[in-house]
């Protein structure tokens, strides 16, 4: 049982995307069991053990171990045997209707049968044993301490639970290359950093360098407009940041993720602003947080296959809907300049971006790793969102995503390894910053960002990485008007010194690629990145990383690097 619960604390309390994704999505109702699990069984070199979760209970509240318990005391270390403990009431804090609808998604059902390899009824059930599982899990979640193992134990709606101890080594085998994998990627990412910020002779003048993360001297003024493409059939809601400066500005485009709404961004949509950009935030309509939270579909997936095309078509409508505005509307007129667009886009508007920006959806890559036979293997939860893609009907609009006015791109924890693939990312010919988190489980960061990075055919281009940060730490805990379900401290992280970053790299990154002021281009370095760089969400950035490189800090071959792992 200590295998299979040996990355509860580091993974399930901080960021498990199984409860992270539940945030995104609306409710339904649970039944309660009218009987719970009272023993826990394993197997070992042929001998059957249990032990009574009473037993566990006692132990997990006091510490106190009782004569049963002090039999599997001898067999464990005594450093897993205190890690047993904690495991067992290490709470995460997470909505029970939330997390049921979560459930019921394909994507979550995806997870109860990895969860079913190794949970199991002690005794045959009417009940499946995904329902039972996906009961105990819920119920566990309404506890007032949260979902905790012990809870879930107690929960499990059979007298027994099986613990399939051969899986669950399997599985914690499998999840510790994933984490030893990680972490030597971001070591290479930081070494190659380090290396960068040695070769600039004059880092003394960085320190010099006004701070970037101080609001500008610009006024600005916000316009909520109403744009409907009647061709698809989209409500886009946008906020328009619109500098008081005389002369034109150059505007930067924000996507949001999935779950969110145009408020998520509105620290740096302002930031944008009061240094003289026109910032533009549409809300895409059938993901954004509201309908993330209606109660009308139970069982929709997370993503339909059209929105990997319509949400690069919701930019390009706005910003034609712009240049109209710009040239008749009188609080517009002239004073848009959108010939020279920035993208900034976080999640799946970080796919937005980079598909404006030239990225090509390879097909033949999704139909490779969407095999059933890989999916059922991997952890790479993402690969579950890229391969709704292969859905898309109406492929023949894909040749047009790509937006010439769009001159350089920001991506936060993209999707992407499949959706692109090395031939289809490797279209973008504009510079590109990419942005990972090194405890990313939704997008993770070797996968979705560092190798696709080494794949960029672009010479200007940037491997931002934030350790510490997970797939929410730049959206924060949204502002007060979002409909967004509140996330734990555990799933945002250091939201506050996110934000300071995005600003930071975002100003002189468009300010250099959009609005050609080159005395931005000092900011763009690995030496100031360290320069700001703090204790509690450090930041490297990099200019260059080769897939040989990569491999090699890996231990591994070139090409042999998969998303799927």
């Amino acid at each position: 049982m200590n295998s299979l619960f040996s990355k509860w604390t580091s993974s399930v309390s901080k960021h498990s995307l199984l409860l992270v994704l539940s945030t995104l999505l609306p409710t339904s109702g649970v039944n309660h069991p009218v009987i719970a699990a009272e023993r826990v069984y394993t197997s070992y070199s042929g001998l059957e053990l249990s032990i009574s979760v009473a037993t566990l209970e006692v132990y997990a509240k006091t510490g106190f171990v009782n004569e049963e318990l002090a039999i599997y005391q001898q067999y464990l270390p005594q450093k897993q045997f205190q890690e047993l403990r904690q495991m067992l009431y290490t709470p995460v804090k997470v909505s029970p209707v939330v997390l049921s609808q979560f459930l019921y998604t394909s994507q979550g059902e995806f997870l109860l049968r990895r969860l079913g390899e190794v949970i199991q009824s002690k005794s045959i059930e009417t009940e499946p044993e995904l329902n039972a599982l996906r009961s105990a899990l819920v119920l566990a979640a309404s506890e007032p301490e949260g979902l905790t193992l012990l809870n879930l134990l107690r929960k499990y709606p059979t007298n027994g639970i099986y613990i399939n101890l051969a899986q669950s080594l399997t599985i914690a085998s499998e999840l510790q290359k994933i984490v030893n994998k990680t972490h030597q990627a971001i070591a290479v990412v930081t070494n190659k950093s380090n290396l960068e910020a040695s070769s600039i002779h004059n880092t003394k003048g960085l320190s010099q360098l006004p701070d970037l993360a101080n609001h500008g001297k610009i006024a600005a003024q916000k316009h909520t407009l109403r744009f409907f493409d009647s061709a698809r059939h989209r409500l886009l809601l946008t906020d328009v940041y619109l500098p008081r400066i005389k002369k034109t500005a150059p505007v930067i485009v924000i996507s949001h993720g999935l779950g969110s709404d145009s408020s998520n961004f509105q620290y740096l949509a302002t930031h944008l602003a009061s240094h003289g950009f026109a910032v533009v935030v549409p809300n895409h309509p059938s993901s954004d947080a509201k309908q993330a939270r209606g109660v009308s579909q139970q069982a929709n997936e997370v993503i339909t296959p059209e929105e990997f095309q319509d949400r690069p078509l919701d930019i390009k409508y706005v910003l034609n809907q712009l240049e109209i505005s710009n040239q008749s509307d009188g609080q517009f007129k002239g004073r848009l300049n959108l010939q020279e667009v920035g993208v900034f886009g976080q999640s799946l508007g970080g796919y937005t971006a980079l598909v404006l920006a030239g990225g090509k959806i390879n097909f033949e890559q999704l139909q490779q790793d969407c095999k059933p036979e890989k999916l059922n293997k991997t952890w790479n939860m993402s690969l579950l969102f890229q391969c709704r893609a292969l859905g898309l009907k109406n492929k023949s609009l894909l040749d047009s995503l790509q937006d010439k006015r769009v001159k350089a791109a920001i991506a936060v924890n993209p999707i992407t390894s499949s959706i692109f693939g090395k031939s289809g990312i490797n279209q973008i010919k504009v510079p590109v910053m990419l942005i990972g988190s090194s405890e990313d489980t939704i997008a993770p960061a070797l996968y979705e960002q560092i190798l696709p990075f080494s794949w960029l055919a672009s010479s200007q281009k940037y491997l931002a990485m934030l350790v510490g940060g997970t797939h929410f730490t730049t959206i924060g805990n949204s502002h007060p008007s979002s409909k967004q379900v509140p996330l734990s401290p555990d799933l945002v992280g250091d939201a506050v010194q996110a934000h300071r970053y995005m600003n930071i790299l975002s100003l002189p990154f468009f300010q250099t690629y959009v609005a050609k002021n080159a005395e931005y281009a000092p900011y763009l370095s690995a030496a100031y990145a360290k320069t700001i760089s703090s204790h509690s969400l450090g930041l490297s950035i990099v200019k260059s990383l080769t897939s040989t490189e990569l491999a090699q800090g890996l231990g591994t071959e070139p090409n042999t690097i998969s998303p799927q792992y």
